[in-house]
This record gives structure tokens, C-alpha cells and sequence, in this order.
């Protein structure tokens, strides 16, 4: 690149900073030589070369099978270590004496002698008792059944305030036993207080203390099935109060 400075008489210039022009000059001098490189560099086929790419690092492994190591050698102990072998003394059984064991026999055999004759005593008289208890409740039975079969149903007691000479029962049931009181093994005896009217029947008929529970309802359900002959009074049949009948219950 020329420069022509031209002076002029006419003209005065005013004088100013060389350097700041200069610097800029070379700066685009530099740029447009550097594009002009680029572009002879790409039309005469040059291409910018690409990064290399690193490739990875693989690492690879092998499976060894190594031999098995020898079994260690147990080396001989010097003779001056060496242990030689303590035998066990076998345990002595104590011998018995024979007059000792004879002793100690026969007197368990005398203990079990006893055992057993003592057993036997106690067996002995386990059975008297029950025997002698069997004998005594037959005796029972046989006299309450000579007790039943001698008088089944007991007279009514008279009535102390009225003559009674007129006043005379015509029929009497025996009262059913119960089975509950058989099936226990129960006897006893129940009083039964009522009224005979005027035509011979049994009125209100109750029970008096003492009698057990189980021959209650037996007891009223006989009493209301007696009949009697009224009492005539001038000619007149009269009430008769406060009339009683034991019922004696007995297993035969």
C-alpha cells in the first residue's frame, strides 16, 4: 500500500498522533492476511484435522486354578521330646465278701416278707369290715320288712274330744313308696292331720313336722282316699276335726 503525502502551500495541517494509526493499521493488516491464508488453505483442499478421541482402557481378567499345596510333613520329634504313652490303670472292682452279701440278702428278703404280711393283714381286714357292714344292713332290711309286712298302715288316733265309738274308717289305701326314696335307700314315717265331714270324707289333710320331703305328696294323695263312717251325733252326722294318720314307709 502507498501513501502520498502531498504538501500544499495553502494548506496547514495540524499536527496529531502517529502512533494510535499505526496500530491500528498493523492489527488489519494482520486480519486480512489471516483470512486470506484460510481461504488458499481450503481451496487447495486442506481440511481441519478432528480431535482424536482416546479409546477406553479395558481392563481383562484370567481365572488361575492353582494346585492344591502338599499336606504338611509332621517332622520326628527329637528323642529328647518325645512323650512315650501313660497307660491307664483299669479300675479294681471291690470283691464283696460272700458272708456279707448273704447277710444283706436275707435281710431284704425278711423286709419284703414283712411288706407282704402287712398287705395281707390290711386286705384281711378290709374285708371283715365290709362283711360285718353287709350283716349288718341285711339285719336292718329283714326287720324293716318284718315291720312293714306286720303293720302296713297304722289306725288314725282318736279324737280325745269326741266319742269316737261311732267314728270308724271303712276303707285305707297304702301310699305309693317313691322311687327316689327307694333308689336312696330312705324309710321314715309322716304324720297327715285332716278333717273327716259328714259324709266320711277326708277335708284340708296337711302334714305335720318330722316328715321327710319325699313322702309328702304320697302321704296326702293316701289320706284323701280314705273313707270313714261319720260320727252321728242326736241322730245327726257331724264333722270331726283334727283327724291324723301316720304312714309308716319301710323298704321290704
Amino acid at each position: 500500500m502507498t501513501a502520498m503525502i502531498m504538501h500544499s502551500p495553502s494548506l496547514v495541517m495540524a499536527p496529531r498522533d502517529c502512533s494510535g494509526w499505526w496500530r491500528k493499521g498493523l492489527a488489519a493488516s494482520l486480519a486480512v492476511a489471516l483470512h486470506v491464508g484460510v481461504v488458499a488453505g481450503l481451496m487447495l483442499g486442506w481440511s481441519p484435522q478432528k480431535p482424536m478421541v482416546q479409546a477406553p482402557q479395558v481392563m481383562h481378567t484370567q481365572l488361575v486354578m492353582l494346585p492344591p499345596a502338599p499336606a504338611p510333613v509332621a517332622e520326628p520329634l527329637p528323642e529328647a521330646l518325645a512323650v512315650a504313652p501313660v497307660a491307664v490303670p483299669t479300675p479294681v472292682k471291690p470283691t464283696l465278701d460272700p458272708q456279707i452279701q448273704a447277710q444283706k440278702l436275707e435281710k431284704a428278703a425278711l423286709a419284703r416278707k414283712r411288706v407282704e404280711q402287712k398287705r395281707l393283714e390290711q386286705q384281711q381286714e378290709r374285708q371283715a369290715t365290709e362283711q360285718h357292714n353287709r350283716e349288718l344292713e341285711q339285719q336292718r332290711l329283714n326287720q324293716a320288712r318284718l315291720a312293714a309286712e306286720t303293720a302296713r298302715v297304722a289306725t288314725p288316733a282318736p279324737a280325745p274330744a269326741f266319742d269316737s265309738r261311732q267314728y270308724l274308717p271303712l276303707s285305707k289305701e297304702a301310699p305309693q313308696y317313691p322311687e327316689r326314696a327307694l333308689d336312696k335307700n330312705i324309710e321314715g314315717d309322716c304324720s297327715v292331720e285332716y278333717t273327716v265331714n259328714s259324709l266320711g270324707r277326708v277335708e284340708n289333710p296337711k302334714v305335720l313336722d318330722g316328715c321327710h320331703p319325699l313322702f309328702i305328696r304320697p302321704s296326702l294323695a293316701a289320706a284323701n282316699t280314705f273313707r270313714y263312717q261319720p260320727r252321728i251325733v242326736d241322730g245327726k252326722a257331724v264333722a270331726v276335726p283334727a283327724v291324723r294318720n301316720t304312714f309308716h314307709y319301710r323298704i321290704k
